[in-house]
């Protein structure tokens, strides 16, 4: 038997009412991201791309589509504001690949909720075994929500279409794998969201071939010329079935409090207790953490607002001065000359602590006015959860942001925790 083979017998174990909780409420917070994200010029672009395709199957913000095209235009949205879910371990966001291609595949073949919520906790499986495996060779150069985002969305999507052949759409699914962090590099690239996007429809479209008995490669994971021997240098393809414990790997997914990288959340959380505390801001402001963090987000001058989320000075400059960061102040347009000031003295630098820590524990310490500030876990994290409440205000305050009323946005968020499939679908713009 092959590992895919293997992968895809692992994904057929029992889901409890618990399970789907976690994925009516992973649900909710994606569906916040892709409303608001559809508002931002990048998720206007995306809309604009393909005016005229017609289908059964509903694209946020504009007309239905096919399968296919609905899971690439919702799953380019999720990601647009960088708040959407994060594993830790496997540095990546699941929701905007598999939430998409479950969605657009629960619409296209009429599916229940209980299904459609099985379909994301079985996505969820796949692609976070697959992107704890690969290693840091791999998220080197590699996007790891793009790579391992199809099988996923393959998972998610055969899960809901009857005669699929879950191996062969794994095969083909990975074949198509792709999304390098080159686009972090580039002030104007949007080829981010493009990578969630084209995950959820390679999901959704390898689904769809392998039901009409179109053959995918068996052995994509661990082949001589497959996924790892290709792409995953010093990376072990039987590590994906490493024990996480018995429950679903949905669990264990992070929720984003703040519209900044994941890699900048630890040092928010230090940033408030010091905030929180009122101690003076004198003198350098010193900001240790791991090493990732610094690849991604070390930026003391970031000029857009793509950049901003993606600076640790900037994030913890708002932190210290204004509290908790909102949308607004990642606005070129909205940030203040304080916090321009304030930036220019934060200091950032990498630990042994943190990264011995590093992956499974996203930690910072922020040092001002001679006082050290921690958090060796990021808040949303399984160690530091969000209460459900407080996800429910978050995907609120998001689709309110996007011009949704708060009644409107409120009994959305009720259908989505409900397990209303219908109602969701009905209000769903």
């Amino acid at each position: 038997m092959t590992t895919t083979e293997t992968l895809a017998k692992y994904l057929s174990r029992p889901i409890e009412a618990k399970d789907r909780d976690r994925a009516a409420l992973l649900l909710l917070d994606w569906t916040g991201c892709a409303i608001a994200g559809q508002k931002e010029p990048a998720g206007q672009k995306i809309t604009a791309a393909f005016p005229n395709e017609i289908g059964a199957c509903k694209r946020i913000g504009t007309t239905p589509a096919s399968p296919q095209m609905a899971a690439l235009h919702n799953g380019c949205l999720g990601n647009v504001l960088e708040m959407d879910d994060v594993d830790k371990r496997a540095v990546l966001h699941a929701a905007p690949t598999v939430i998409p291609a479950a969605y657009a595949m629960a619409e296209y073949t009429g599916a229940s909720t209980r299904d459609f919520l099985d379909a994301i906790i079985i996505g969820y499986e796949a692609t976070i075994r697959l992107g704890r495996a690969v290693g840091p060779g791999h998220y080197a150069f590699w996007h790891n929500t793009a790579t391992c985002g199809p099988i996923g969305a393959a998972a998610a999507a055969c899960h809901l279409l009857e005669g699929s052949d879950l191996v062969s759409a794994f095969g083909l699914a990975m074949t198509q794998s792709a999304g390098l962090w080159q686009t972090r590099h580039e002030i104007d690239s949007m080829a981010k969201q493009l990578h969630a996007g084209h995950a959820a429809q390679a999901g959704v479209q390898s689904a769809l071939l392998s039901a009409q008995g179109f053959q995918g490669p068996r052995a994509i994971l661990e082949g001589e010329q497959g996924f790892f021997a290709a792409m995953c240098p010093g990376a072990n393809p039987e590590d994906i079935f490493r024990d996480y414990g018995p429950d679903w790997l949905i669990h264990q997914t992070s929720i984003k409090p703040y519209p900044a990288c994941r890699h900048a959340h630890a040092a928010i959380d230090a940033a408030l207790l010091a905030h929180e505390s009122g101690v003076k801001i004198v003198g350098a402001i010193n900001v240790e953490t791991y090493t990732d963090a610094l690849k991604f987000c070390d930026n003391a001058n970031p000029k857009t607002t793509i950049e901003a989320k993606f600076s640790l000075q900037h994030s913890v400059a708002v932190a210290l001065l204004n509290g908790e960061p909102t949308l607004a102040d990642f606005d070129p347009d909205n940030i203040s000359q304080d916090i321009l000031k304030l930036r220019q003295r934060v200091r950032v630098k990498e630990t042994d602590e943190f990264n011995r820590a590093y992956p499974d524990h996203y930690g910072a310490a922020v040092n001002v006015d001679s006082r050290t500030f921690t958090s060796k876990d990021a808040y949303g994290d399984p160690e530091k959860p969000m209460a459900d409440g407080a996800v429910r205000d978050k995907a609120i305050l998001l689709m309110t942001h996007a011009g949704m009323n708060v009644a409107e946005a409120q009994n959305l968020s009720d259908a989505v925790l409900n397990k209303d499939f219908e109602s969701y679908r009905a209000q769903l713009l």
